[in-house]
């Protein structure tokens, strides 16, 4: 799954989930992908931060943590389904994720979901070839 910030052509912004960067672009071609604001069909992705959670915090690890508090129960309990679904249907390939990422979006590797780590520096070449990747929310649970 892959969450982008979007905006419509009134500037209102807000998020969407997709299986993949060409879900996107097929959803937003064919009208489906609209403004909750304002009704807009004429939207574009903004620009957004990434970040991906590491096995061991560095000084150039990027970090994303969920602020759990006075986040609702129903949304928790939708993160925690999406992230349970992702990690099922996902191979870790750990410190290896830049490295797949790259044989994947190349044709090298067979097409698959992967999950991993990156350092700060690797998730800016990866979003400067145009590899698309999302961070999993790290959960309260997680953070132990």
């Amino acid at each position: 799954m892959i969450k982008y910030s979007l905006k419509c052509e009134a500037e209102h912004a807000f998020e969407g989930w997709f299986s993949s960067g060409s879900d996107f672009d097929a959803q937003q071609a064919r009208g489906l992908v609209t403004c909750p604001v304002c009704g807009s069909a004429s939207v574009s992705k903004a620009l957004m931060a990434p970040a991906v959670t590491t096995a061991q915090a560095g000084e150039n690890d990027v970090p994303m943590a969920m602020a759990a508090a006075g986040a609702n129960p129903e949304m928790l309990a939708k993160l925690r389904e999406i992230v349970t679904h992702i990690r099922a249907n996902s191979e870790d390939v750990g410190a290896r994720f830049p490295e797949e990422a790259r044989k994947i979006h190349y044709g090298e590797a067979p097409a698959r979901g992967i999950i991993g780590e990156a350092k700060q520096e690797e998730i800016g070449a990866l979003l400067e070839e145009g590899i698309e990747i999302a961070p999993l929310p790290v959960l309260p649970e997680d953070t132990n």
